[in-house]
């Protein structure tokens, strides 16, 4: 397995090794001892989720307040997502800023984003599969959603009008946010 890291601290890009012959392909999607020999300690995993999207659905950007912060190892399963990580830490010379990455069934990448970030995605493809395990269980009175489309944040999400659900088009603008991180 490879990983890459990115200029803002906690957030890796893991590459799984990838065996493929002629009947297909066979990779490891989580192993808790290859990942510690990486430096990453993810015995807290307590809780996996699936979401289908068709094609230009974009969920997020969530996060869930502390105590009940989640870190999450995200991955695709089938199609492809345009996956974003916000900085939420106060603290961190990177507050505010973020990554995307593309993760897709074809790369079987998966993106680590720890507790103090905010997460969504953008469906590339239909019938996209998207998979994360979480570091806590799903709190909904702790959950927290800011505007995907924020100004401030300036993600370009590199596509015209995404499919958004109600709850995302009323989140929080990132210059009346204060940081619980």
């Amino acid at each position: 397995m490879e990983i890459e890291s990115f200029e803002i601290d906690g957030l890796y890009l893991l590459k799984p090794r990838l065996f493929e012959d002629e009947r297909g392909y066979f990779y490891e999607s989580f192993n808790q001892v290859r990942y510690e020999e990486l430096g990453l300690d993810f015995k807290q995993f307590c809780q996996d989720n699936v979401s289908h999207s068709k094609k230009g659905v974009l969920r997020g950007l969530h996060f869930q307040n502390p105590p009940f912060a989640q870190g999450k190892l995200v991955s695709v399963l089938q199609g492809a997502v345009l996956d974003v990580a916000v900085d939420l830490r106060k603290n961190s010379k990177t507050y505010g800023k973020h990554i995307k990455v593309e993760l897709n069934a074809l790369n079987h990448h998966q993106f680590y984003i720890p507790p103090g970030f905010a997460h969504g995605f953008l469906a590339l493809e239909d019938h996209t599969i998207f998979s994360y395990k979480c570091t806590a269980y799903y709190a909904p009175k702790t959950e927290r959603t800011l505007m995907w489309n924020d100004e401030d944040l300036n993600i370009d999400w590199q596509y015209v009008n995404p499919i958004v659900s109600s709850k995302d088009q009323i989140g929080e603008k990132f210059i009346n946010f204060d940081s619980p991180f």
